[in-house]
């Protein structure tokens, strides 16, 4: 009998295991796919938010606001890369200085510390190439960037290292109501609970319905994004956003923690939360819109194209409370933005409420939340003089775009929960994540997975289940 059981491993998921790790308690989180971060956590737009968007008294207001004022520590701890770099939403005309005003007073209220009304020469004087376009901006020096999976990655690797069980490619099937517990179909076996959270992300009304409830409708909505080569990862100093609409925040120009420049995204609702193609006309369309906030964007370094799905509901806010109909569940639902930002927030909330349904919250004797993580290209000539002498791995460049070694790929391999896929290995140790996304390191990493794994290069995957990349022999004996 597990105490906790979380569905699903995005960074809500495993925000909420790392946080549950600290107590006495048995705690399994169920993934249905081959390895973590493999929703809208890997696929986002890396913001920190402010916290001046979400309407005053709502969850989204409470706990993007205290999301954002843990991040950074809870960042250095679990050695995940964040940077403070401050935002802004910037106004076209009068209406939407109006707006600014608006989101001005509204985030004083939700307590978002140090926001500022700017005219369009101050911005420009902050952030240079912003359009001469912009008359007025909000600045809110709080905001910040963030590698998402590496959050998500972090956490899941500390709370199974400080004793929760993991289960990968375990999609949960059915669900029966025992009084005092909750019987959890998957399809790696049935598990037994005394308390079962809903955090499946895009697939959070499927398991809400497997209650004999339909609480809510979805609304998935598909977001484009570019991301653009490390020579215009300059081009803007903060995150540059537009004035918000119905459809969310609209199209941003950022920074990223890895020296790049992403922009995007745009919105439109899908089906599927699966559903994440990019399209001509959706890339388009987030070219022509990012270039009224940031003309000098040149496109023609874009090195990856990329869409994400946000788990948008017919409610407004958060959608976290006890399941209708199963007092031992708790639904954590409808996370769109600022989900990320919230995170660890929304996992504290969550631990409470789950105290006030009954579970103990014994503190452990001995908790370790902390994570190192070796990253060659950062460390100073002696260091890695050191780390060579100590493992000629490291010594070893596997990636030449991001200066990734062979020591670094293997430790990945050899961590709490071992990737399987050349991009797993891509998530943890950044192989892959340059101007050239894997065409010289990709071969090189397959091999190494293959060693290390004791597996046929045959078996390892490009991410998820099903994305194999050699496929058979030819003629001659040789791997195809």
């Amino acid at each position: 009998m597990y105490d906790v059981t979380i569905v699903g491993c995005g960074v809500i998921g495993a925000s909420l295991a790392y946080t549950l790790s600290r107590y006495q308690l048995r705690v399994l989180v169920l993934e249905k796919e081959n390895d973590v971060a493999m929703g809208t956590t890997k696929a986002n737009s890396a913001v920190v938010h402010a916290g001046y968007d979400p309407a005053n008294g709502t969850l989204m207001a409470k706990l993007n606001v205290r999301g954002s004022a843990m991040m950074e520590e809870l960042c250095r701890n679990l050695s995940v890369k964040y940077k403070k770099t401050g935002s802004f939403v910037v106004a076209f005309d009068e209406e939407q200085r109006a707006h600014l005003e608006k989101m001005l007073d509204n985030g004083k209220q939700n307590g978002v510390p140090g926001l500022q009304l700017l005219s369009g020469e101050e911005a420009r004087r902050m952030e240079p190439n912003l359009s001469e376009a912009v008359c007025a901006a909000l600045y809110a020096p709080s905001a910040a960037i963030i590698d998402p999976w590496g959050l998500c990655i972090a956490e899941a690797e500390t709370a199974v290292r400080n004793g929760v069980e993991l289960k990968l490619r375990s999609a949960v099937t059915g669900l029966e109501d025992r009084g005092e517990s909750v019987l959890v179909h998957t399809a790696t076996g049935d598990y037994e609970t005394r308390f079962l959270v809903n955090c499946a992300g895009g697939w959070g009304l499927d398991i809400c319905e497997m209650t004999g409830a339909h609480e809510w409708e979805a609304h998935p909505s598909r977001g484009e994004y570019y991301l653009l080569d490390k020579s215009s990862g300059n081009l803007v100093s903060h995150v540059i956003f537009q004035c918000p609409t119905a459809a969310g925040k609209g199209v941003l120009v950022a920074p990223t923690v890895h020296g790049n420049l992403i922009v995007g995204p745009n919105a439109h609702e899908v089906a599927d939360p699966m559903s994440r193609e990019t399209t001509l006309s959706g890339m388009d369309e987030v070219a022509e819109v990012s270039h009224r906030s940031v003309p000098g964007i040149d496109f023609r370094q874009s090195i990856r194209n990329f869409a994400g799905v946000r788990a948008n509901t017919s409610e407004a806010d958060f959608i976290i409370r006890p399941a209708k109909n199963m007092p031992h569940m708790l639904h954590l639902a409808g996370i769109k933005s600022p989900g990320l930002s919230a995170a660890p927030a929304i996992a504290e909330y969550a631990a409470a409420l789950l105290h006030d349904m009954g579970l103990v919250l014994e503190a452990k004797a001995a908790w370790d939340g902390t994570r190192e993580q070796i990253r060659f290209k950062e460390l100073s000539d002696e260091e890695k003089a050191a780390l060579v002498r100590r493992d000629p791995r490291y010594g070893r460049v596997i990636c030449r775009c991001e200066t990734i070694t062979e020591g670094e790929i293997v430790a990945a391999i050899h961590s709490p929960i071992p990737p399987c896929s050349v991009d797993g290995i891509k998530r943890r140790a950044g192989a892959g994540m340059g101007r050239c996304q894997g065409g010289f390191c990709g071969p090189r990493v397959v091999d190494i997975l293959s060693r290390e794994l004791g597996c046929s290069p045959l078996d390892i995957r490009q991410d998820g289940d099903g994305t194999y990349i050699l496929t058979g022999k030819t003629k001659g004996g040789e791997q195809a």
